[in-house]
C-alpha cells in the first residue's frame, strides 16, 4: 500500500523544486523508477545521453529532463537545468526505509558520564563508553561501539556496527554506514634490527559537517597530528584513508580507493574505484584520478585529470602486447644503436 504521505501532484513537486512542467499537473507520483522500467505512477529521469533512446519508450508517470530533451518525451516532464540534481533532490521524498524514533533501546549500554542531547535514537546492543559527547537529534544504530570521548555533533547519524575509537569528532549531518571503523591505529612501525617496533597513533580523526562515511570503509587515526576529512567529503564503501592524511572539502572517492598516510589532497578531487596515491604528496584542487590509477607524486596544477590505468582488451590482443613490450629493452637498443649509426653516416 502506498503511503499517502509519499502521493504528491506533479504540480506539487514543480512548485517545490521550483521546476516548470508540461503536461497533467495532477497526475499522482508514488516513487522513483528507470526509464525503462517505471510504472505509470513513479518518476524518473534522463541525465545521461547513453538511455536517451529508452525515453521514446518509457511508461513513467513524469520524467525529468533538460530543455533540450523535451521534445523527445512522449508522457508529462519536469524541466531542470541538471535533471540529475533534480532528482537527487526529489528522491529524498521517497524514500521507504522507516525513520527511527528517538528513544534509548534498553539494552544500550551508555557510560554515565556521556553528555546526552535531545531527540536522540540509540539502537540495541550500541555500547557508548566515557567522556563522550553526543549532540541533539543524533542517531546511533544496533551494534554501533564509541569506545571513549567521542563528539557526534547534531543530527549526524551512525547506521549500524560502526566503531568510532577514542576521540573521534564527527560534523553536523554526517552518516556513516555499517561496518566502518573510524579512529583505528594507523600503520606505523619503526624496524630495530631485528623486529618491529609500534610506533602510538597519538592522534585522532576529525570528520567534517555533511559528509558521508561508506560501509566498511576505514579511517585511521593520525600519528601526531589528526587525520581530516573536511566539509561534504563523500567516500564509498571499502575506502582506506591513512594516518595523518587530509581530505580536502567536497571531494568524493569510489569504492576501493586507497590514500595513504600523510597525503594531503585538496577540495573538489574525484577519485574513481580502485585507485589511490602513495604517501606524503599533495593533490591540488580539483584533481580528477581515474579508475585504477595510482598517483605517485605530487600534482600541484589544479583541474588536471590523471590516468595510469590500460583498458581491459580481447584476451589475444593484451597477449600480444604483453609480447611486444617483453621485446621493448631489446627495441630501445636498437633504436640506438641506429641512432648512433644514423649520426655516424651524417658526418662523414
Amino acid at each position: 500500500m502506498v503511503d499517502p504521505s509519499r502521493r504528491l501532484k506533479l504540480s506539487e513537486l514543480a512548485e517545490q523544486f521550483n521546476l516548470q512542467y508540461q503536461g497533467d499537473g495532477d497526475t499522482l507520483i508514488e516513487g522513483i523508477g528507470t526509464l525503462s522500467a517505471a510504472s505509470g505512477s513513479q518518476l524518473s529521469f534522463l541525465s545521461n545521453p547513453t538511455y536517451r533512446h529508452q525515453l521514446a519508450t518509457t511508461r513513467a508517470a513524469a520524467v525529468l529532463v533538460s530543455a533540450s530533451d523535451a521534445a523527445l518525451c512522449p508522457v508529462n516532464v519536469l524541466l531542470a537545468d541538471d535533471p540529475y540534481v533534480s532528482f537527487a533532490k526529489i528522491a529524498s521524498l521517497f524514500d521507504p526505509r522507516r525513520p527511527l524514533d528517538p528513544g534509548i533501546h534498553p539494552t544500550a549500554s551508555i557510560d554515565p558520564s556521556t553528555s546526552l542531547g535531545s531527540n536522540i535514537h540509540v539502537g540495541a546492543n550500541a555500547v557508548i563508553g566515557p567522556g563522550c559527547e553526543i549532540a541533539d537529534a543524533v542517531m546511533i544504530g544496533p551494534g554501533c561501539v564509541l569506545t571513549a570521548d567521542c563528539k557526534l555533533d547534531a543530527a549526524c547519524a551512525l547506521v549500524a556496527n560502526v566503531t568510532l575509537c577514542d576521540g573521534v569528532v564527527i560534523g553536523k549531518r554526517s552518516i556513516v554506514h555499517p561496518g566502518a571503523v573510524i579512529g583505528a591505529d594507523g600503520f606505523g612501525l619503526a624496524f630495530d634490527r631485528d623486529h618491529w617496533i609500534k610506533i602510538p597513533q597519538l592522534g585522532t580523526v576529525r570528520i567534517g559537517d555533511d559528509c558521508e562515511i561508506g560501509a566498511n570503509t576505514t579511517i585511521d587515526r593520525g600519528a601526531i597530528g589528526d587525520t581530516v576529512l573536511e566539509d561534504d567529503v563523500r567516500l564509498d564503501n571499502q575506502i582506506q584513508i591513512g594516518h595523518n592524511a587530509l581530505v580536502g572539502a567536497h571531494t568524493a572517492m569510489a569504492g576501493r580507493v586507497g590514500i595513504s598516510g600523510s597525503t594531503r589532497i585538496g577540495k573538489y578531487c574525484m577519485f574513481a574505484g580502485s585507485s589511490g596515491t602513495v604517501g606524503h604528496i599533495r593533490i591540488a584542487d580539483r584533481t580528477t584520478v581515474n579508475f585504477c590509477s595510482v598517483v605517485t607524486k605530487s600534482i600541484t596544477q589544479p583541474g588536471t585529470v590523471w590516468s595510469a590505468a590500460l583498458p581491459a582488451r580481447p584476451l589475444r590482443e593484451w597477449n600480444r602486447s604483453i609480447a611486444h613490450l617483453r621485446k621493448l629493452e631489446k627495441l630501445a637498443r636498437r633504436v640506438l644503436r641506429l641512432e648512433k649509426l644514423t649520426r655516424e653516416t651524417t658526418e662523414k
